[in-house]
């Protein structure tokens, strides 16, 4: 089975970095994948050309890591645009610590914002006043406190924050792409008497 149809995880694309001598956390380039789809519909091939730059390497180094690398694109993509709302920002998951999952979660934010500012006032315009609002807070995961101690009340937080993260992403992509996720109508309810 090709590695392109497989579920990437962060620990997957973290090691691909490794292959090609990145220490990098892959969450600062997911947050720029994420804003990245939403905004430019960004091809696969400029983002291998984008991954292989902050890489600082020409290609990838063989074909298994690029079909890992674009299946990360492919899974990002399908999420965000598909009608089961399952999107997932790739941060690091309980095997790490609240204090390495909350650096994800902020370098996430970091790449996800960095597009958008990039990107200028024009797509803005059109953005509903709920996606306005969910972008602004994110200015503050930014600023977000990376050395926490391993608590419920932590985790709860740190979840809390990552759930915003994770709805600001498919709301700006949603807004993006009219009529995409294709979900199903809510049903009025039936008028009382």
């Amino acid at each position: 089975m090709s590695l392109i149809n497989e579920r990437q995880d962060f620990s997957d694309i973290a090691d691909t970095f490794l292959l090609h001598g990145s220490m990098q956390s892959p969450a600062f380039l997911d947050g720029r994948l994420c804003a990245s789809l939403a905004l430019h519909d960004l091809s696969a091939e400029a983002w291998l050309e984008a991954v292989c730059l902050s890489l600082g390497v020409e290609q990838p180094r063989d074909e298994a890591a690029a079909e890992r690398l674009l299946g990360w694109r492919r899974q990002t993509l399908e999420a965000l645009a598909g009608s089961e709302l399952n999107f997932e920002p790739l941060l690091p998951d309980e095997l790490f610590s609240l204090a390495e999952r909350a650096q994800g979660l902020k370098d996430w934010t970091q790449g996800f914002l960095e597009v958008i500012q990039d990107a200028g006032e024009a797509p803005q315009r059109g953005w509903s006043e709920a996606l306005r609002e969910a972008i602004d807070d994110l200015q503050g995961l930014t600023a977000i406190d990376t050395e926490i101690d391993d608590s419920a009340e932590n985790e709860n937080d740190l979840f809390a924050l990552t759930e915003h993260a994770r709805m600001a992403a498919m709301l700006l992509y949603t807004e993006q792409h009219p009529g995409q996720p294709q979900v199903e109508p809510v049903d009025d309810p039936a008028p009382r008497h």
